[in-house]
């Protein structure tokens, strides 16, 4: 039996090249290859916010190891926050323990302050970090939690004079807790991340319908004022009632003054190029930084 002629040079699925070498064969025109359907490789649980989950997770940890220690599960007491780096005027101003302005952005009063705290953190920083990116999101966290530490400091300590403090105290132990409250809790930094979001939420480059946006950024809106005024008015029935603890809402309004301020030299990673983003955030990092220094260099020459 006799095999089936050739094709006719050029007509077959593959030809030679006109360039080519004799064994190089291209395709035909006329082929179509089948295509391959596209594979996509699902991001990881991980991969969708990792600084979101890293800054839970150290906060989570560090109310665990109190735990631990013995430190009371609802209430602890002043002297064992004071033991886990909480916030203090007294301790910042006369012991220059400036380091409790970071500290205390993850040390809680109680699990019912962690989880609230936690829960904030968990939703807003979602939210945020496609915005700002990993880095953005723990910079954000630190930088606007420090300022509203420091808010906080200079608030309970706007009678104070270290000078004339240590001119009565010179014979007599400091224990800053007989003048200065603590001061711990994340939701300074939580606040200052709610303030970055109704900046970033504003841009019209966002990949997402402008309605959705409107939506969003009302809803991040809604959150800071409605919770500043609930702890306003939280810590004027308590301070009333002399129970001797209260919201520290200087320590919010400093985070959500910073986290506006944080924002503002910002663009959001979404719908824009990754230069100009990255140099944005530098600049917002920068920016905050500076300040904060001054800030802290401010405090400590008007109460010397």
């Amino acid at each position: 039996m006799s095999s089936a002629p050739p094709p006719p040079p050029g007509t077959g699925p593959y030809r030679i090249g006109p360039n080519a070498e004799p064994e190089i064969l291209r395709p035909a025109a006329s082929y179509v290859p089948t295509p391959q359907p596209v594979v996509r490789r699902q991001r990881s649980f991980w991969a969708t916010a990792p600084a979101t989950y890293v800054l839970v997770g150290i906060n989570c940890a560090v109310f665990l190891a109190m735990l631990l220690k013995g430190v009371g599960v609802f209430s602890p007491t002043a002297e064992q926050l004071m033991q886990w780096g909480a916030n203090n005027a007294g301790s910042v101003l006369i012991n220059d323990q400036w380091w409790r302005i970071i500290t205390a952005m993850f040390v809680h009063v109680g699990i019912l302050h962690l989880a609230t705290n936690m829960w904030c953190l968990w939703n807003l920083g979602l939210l945020a970090e496609p915005l700002m990116g990993s880095f953005g999101v723990a910079a954000c966290y630190i930088l606007t939690g420090a300022a509203g530490n420091l808010l906080s400091v200079i608030w309970n300590a706007r009678h104070f004079s270290v000078g004339l403090f240590n001119q009565q105290m010179q014979h007599q132990p400091f224990n800053p807790l007989d003048f200065f409250p603590p001061g711990a809790g994340a939701s300074g930094a939580v606040f200052g991340i709610a303030g970055a979001l109704i900046i970033l939420l504003k841009s019209p480059r966002l990949p997402v319908p402008p309605e959705e946006l409107r939506k969003l950024r009302k809803s991040v809106i809604y959150f800071a004022v409605i919770n500043l005024v609930i702890g306003l008015g939280i810590s004027v029935n308590v301070v009333s009632s002399r129970t001797g603890i209260s919201i520290d809402n200087s320590a919010h309004l400093g985070g959500v003054l910073c986290g506006l301020l944080f924002a503002t030299p910002m663009l959001p990673r979404l719908g824009n190029p990754k230069q100009a983003f990255r140099t944005r955030l530098q600049i917002a990092v920068g920016m905050i930084v500076g300040i904060l220094v001054l800030f802290g260099f401010f405090v400590t020459v008007v109460t010397s």
